[in-house]
């Protein structure tokens, strides 16, 4: 048996993934949670929630463009937006899509029995559908008037006959085959998850059957896809793009999550509660020798693959005020200078407060390792070189999307390193806001941070009328956490796909990634 049917069995791949002709296989970071949307938790579940459903609007990754594929015109009115849907589309199932299918998914994630953590976004912006069968119509009833309406109903549609009630539970067989409008039908198995084509009315998709499987071991995914076993690899390690690069049949394709990395404070631990403290860690803080270590990012790369952030938006987005400037290199006296203000004394190379030396407590999602590995033992590495005593542990996938960020890791770590990604609205109020679980909002605020100000700010964004009433909002945001520091904001790192050259037309769209699909060739 070859080196490569080797590696393809020990992996668990079918030997229709060394086939040719309209089958496309790849290597995912693991296999998908669920196949029904209102559960999705990873990356890996909504970039497979985009082959098999159509979400009412999306941003087209030619052009930015907000639109639909499903949605023939809209109308807004007030706090109403009134949509007139496409004919023709049907379901996976071949029954008819409609106006009712809208209202049924609004219905279900207004559902309070629907324990959907995705639900709660649209909760706070929606109030209730109506659906018009007879003009093919849908009317949303926004809780205000938003800048920006269509961006807060682009949800996937679920179809109402493949359910008995509203409340929708994550155990059902939906979760597994689902029934979607999108390009691709979907079922998933123990070792892998398989799509296939399906004709629509508004989906015409060139390739027969798309191939999900877990890759395990980075390298182990490079070979294989390097020998033809797999056309793609959904995220290359930064320390193996180079030998990527050098290859003739395989392309290197940016894939924008939108996303930033970043280390939240505590501000109710004793040892963070005084800002300068919090601001002291900052610059104990390297994060050019953080890059290097982690990443492999060369420090003379005039284009390195990640970018610093000094606050809670990438670069590129609108939201980013450039006036405020990152810290790419450690300053150590005024670290010493800040935590004196604060109160600390140095003795024998370690930071005494109230007493006792300041002890941090640091976790980091687990997940994040391959992707930068040993940041948070590099972290700590600094932190200890700082003067601070540090204790490093790893956060497990399922503690950090059940525990996490919902605020109940606060009485056990100082800091958490993770990553934030976003889809078509970068609204960061869930982060940011006080929490207050019964009326839905900080319902991502990791630590359960507190600022009146903040709250301020944030309600001034959620009353924006228009983009730049917003971008002012956020702008004064970014200004703000910067002195206050309940976050340490790093980078955004720029995450590379490679698939074979034989794939073609294979746009990657930010975030979801498959959103194009249709045009994708082999």
């Amino acid at each position: 048996m070859s080196r490569l049917r080797h590696l393809v069995v020990a992996l668990g791949l079918s030997s229709a993934v060394l086939t040719t002709g309209a089958t496309v296989s790849y290597y995912e970071e693991a296999l998908p949670t669920t196949m029904n949307p209102l559960f999705a938790r990873t990356m890996v579940d909504r970039r497979s929630h985009e082959l098999v459903f159509d979400r009412l609007f999306y941003r087209s990754a030619i052009t930015n463009e907000l639109q639909s594929r499903v949605v023939a015109s809209y109308k807004k009115d007030g706090n109403k937006l009134e949509l007139t849907l496409k004919d023709g589309i049907k379901w996976h199932d071949n029954k008819k899509f409609g106006p009712d299918d809208i209202c049924f998914t609004i219905d279900s994630m207004l559902d309070p029995k629907t324990p959907s953590p995705l639900a709660k976004e649209y909760q706070e912006s929606i109030v209730s559908c109506t659906s018009i069968p007879k003009e093919n119509k849908a009317v949303i009833e926004l809780v205000k008037v938003f800048h920006n309406p269509r961006e807060r109903v682009a949800f996937s549609v679920l179809p109402k006959h493949a359910f008995d009630s509203t409340t929708i539970s994550p155990d059902l067989d939906f979760s597994s085959r689902p029934i979607g409008t999108g390009p691709m039908k979907g079922s998933k198995g123990r070792r892998e998850v398989k799509f296939t084509t399906f004709k629509n009315g508004h989906h015409d998709a060139k390739i027969d059957v798309l191939q999900l499987a877990e890759g395990g071991d980075p390298f182990v995914q490079v070979r294989t896809l390097l020998n033809a076993g797999v056309q793609g690899v959904i995220s290359v390690s930064p320390a193996l793009r180079s030998d990527v690069a050098a290859s003739d049949d395989v392309a290197l394709k940016s894939y924008d999550l939108r996303s930033w990395w970043f280390i939240a404070l505590n501000t109710n631990s004793p040892s963070l509660k005084d800002a300068n403290i919090r601001q002291a860690i900052d610059h104990t803080i390297d994060r050019n020798q953080l890059r290097e270590l982690t990443i492999g990012v060369d420090p003379n790369d005039s284009n390195p693959p990640c970018e610093f952030v000094s606050g809670p938006f990438v670069q590129s987005s609108p939201y980013y005020n450039r006036s405020v400037k990152v810290r790419p290199t450690a300053n150590r006296n005024k670290a010493k200078e800040l935590l004196s203000a604060a109160g600390a004394t140095y003795d024998a190379g370690r930071w005494i407060l109230n007493g006792a030396p300041i002890t941090l407590r640091i976790g980091m999602h687990a997940t994040l390792d391959p992707e930068a590995k040993d940041l948070l033992n590099q972290v700590g590495n600094q932190l200890q070189a700082g003067g601070f005593d540090r204790q490093v542990y790893k956060v497990t996938n399922d503690d950090w999307t059940q525990k996490a960020i919902t605020g109940r890791l606060a009485d056990q770590y100082d800091a958490l390193i993770g990553k934030w990604s976003f889809g078509v609205v970068e609204d960061v109020n869930a982060m940011f806001h006080t929490r207050d679980d019964a009326a839905g909002v900080g319902t991502l605020n990791i630590f359960n941070y507190s600022d009146g100000k903040v709250d301020e700010i944030l309600t001034a964004y959620d009353n924006a009328k228009t983009d730049t009433a917003a971008q002012d909002a956020y702008h004064d945001l970014h200004a703000y956490l910067a002195k206050e520091l309940p976050y340490i904001f790093l980078w955004k790192l720029d995450t590379k796909s490679a698939w074979r050259n034989e794939v073609r037309n294979n746009t990657i769209a930010p975030y979801f990634y498959f959103t194009e699909f249709d045009e994708w060739k082999l």
